[in-house]
């Protein structure tokens, strides 16, 4: 998702919370085309490894998708209905929303430059 652009990605762990999968992946888009052009990348992803298109809801719309992954579920919003529905507040535990907050501070040139 990171070489489509995703921004803010955030990985939440579900193992002994939930038994709907292991992971929540949470990422925004900058607009409706750009969180369905992340989904559709994603989409063809997890087809070419297993074989399967893996089911979906709200690609074409674009506001908020929904991509099942198995042991992944992965949410694409817009940065709006992102911060309205705030599912990281209702998931993350206090450690991945601090690893959130780290991401989002300024980092120096040099570090940027070698993640990127």
């Amino acid at each position: 998702m990171d070489d489509d652009k995703a921004e803010d990605i955030l990985s939440i762990d579900l193992r002994g919370k939930s038994s709907l999968a292991d992971y929540m992946v949470i990422a925004s888009g900058r607009s409706n085309r750009h969180v369905g052009a992340i989904c559709d990348k994603l989409i063809e992803r997890l087809k070419a490894e297993s074989g399967t298109a893996p089911r979906s809801e709200g690609v074409e719309n674009g506001d908020w998708a929904l991509i099942d992954g198995g042991d992944i579920i992965v949410h694409v919003f817009r940065p709006e209905v992102r911060e309205f529905y705030a599912l990281e507040k209702m998931w993350a535990s206090a450690e991945v929303v601090a690893e959130r907050a780290a991401r989002a501070e300024p980092r120096p040139a040099a570090v940027a430059a070698t993640e990127a």
